[in-house]
């Protein structure tokens, strides 16, 4: 594991260098209700900056713009060292149909917004946000590939979205000669293990780096909420509030995901270390992870979560991690694995598989 955020790694196939935890700026502002302030959102900035970590995620509605603004002027005077990451898809202007979703009027609009807020002339990465069902893939790619051409954008990645739809995207974009997919972005956490059914092998075989959103699971996983917390009638659809509203509203907060905190707790006790960092440092063990996003509220917060990258797990601590958070692969994985299915396929052949598949 990476000891440091200045240990880059390569983001997908392609060559850009990126730190190994990236920091969310979803908590820069305080415009839904439980962000940092300007000050704060500064100081967990410099930290990150201070300390070599260069990949900062934004989105172009995240606290309704403040943060792509502070991070446009929290990176000013270093645009150049950092990789900033946003996101196109969320609605911006309400009774407007083509303010919001997947197509190329959103898509530039949404762009040209998000270079006025941030304070630069190009967006290093560019991830669709979330899959709107509507938008013919081609319409997506070809905008995508036309915004590379002309320089706004350097890279392209994809959030939310069915793995079959994603590898379907890449495969057209390598045979037109299209700008390639280089970065997923999904919900990956010891509480949302489905992903590994499609998504990230998916990812891994299509040459995109993983990068999980929500690891912490909305802060359930840090071991501050308990079974009394859960009189919250499933939380509300809007995300301002309190980040309770929203744990409780993407089903992290549950029966199953306090007894999942159970044990991350225990393991961190036995560790000498904090719940979080063990959060974190389940997430990077999977190669196909390149940098789990990080969204502290707090330099507090942000230095206990940097102690991820020193952490090491015994056997036993993964195997008491494992089976309280694991899940069912279902078709055709579990049938794929039995005994008699492997019998028939192979009888006594053996072979070694190459190293990464």
């Amino acid at each position: 594991m990476a000891a440091s955020l200045d240990t880059y790694r390569l983001l997908g196939r392609s060559g850009l260098r990126v730190s190994p935890l990236a920091l969310g700026a979803m908590t820069f502002g305080s415009d839904w209700g439980w962000g940092a302030d300007k000050d704060e959102s500064r100081r967990i900035f410099d930290t990150y900056v201070e300390r070599g970590g260069n990949f900062i995620d934004t989105a172009n509605q995240y606290t309704e713009g403040t943060s792509e603004r502070l991070v446009g002027e929290f990176s000013r005077d270093k645009r150049e060292r950092l990789v900033l990451a946003t996101k196109y898809t969320l609605s911006t202007r309400p009774g407007d149909p083509n303010s919001g979703g997947n197509h190329r009027k959103s898509m530039v609009r949404s762009v040209e917004g998000s270079l006025r807020r941030l304070g630069t002339d190009y967006i290093d990465l560019l991830y669709l946000h979330a899959w709107d069902g509507t938008t013919p893939v081609e319409e997506v790619l070809r905008a995508m590939d036309d915004l590379v051409r002309a320089g706004k954008v350097l890279y392209v990645g994809i959030s939310d979205t069915p793995a079959w739809q994603v590898s379907r995207m890449q495969a057209i974009a390598d045979l037109r000669g299209w700008s390639p997919l280089i970065a997923l972005q999904i919900e990956y956490s010891l509480i949302e293990r489905t992903v590994e059914r499609e998504l990230i092998p998916m990812a891994d075989e299509m040459g995109l780096g993983v990068i999980p959103w929500s690891p912490l699971a909305s802060g359930v996983l840090t071991g501050k909420y308990t079974r009394a917390d859960l009189a919250h009638e499933g939380g509300s659809a809007d995300p301002t509030g309190t980040r309770k509203n929203v744990a409780a509203a993407n089903g992290a907060l549950s029966e199953r995901g306090l007894a999942i905190a159970e044990v991350v707790k225990k393991v961190a006790a036995d560790m000498d270390t904090t719940p979080s960092r063990v959060a974190l440092a389940w997430t990077m063990r999977d190669s196909a992870v390149t940098a789990p996003i990080i969204g502290a509220r707090t330099v507090a917060q942000l230095e206990d979560n940097l102690g991820a990258l020193d952490l090491s797990f015994t056997e036993g601590a993964l195997a008491e991690l494992d089976e309280v958070s694991a899940i069912e692969l279902g078709f055709p994985h579990d049938f794929l694995a039995r005994p008699m299915t492997r019998n028939v396929m192979f009888g006594d052949t053996r072979f070694e598989r190459p190293a990464g598949r």
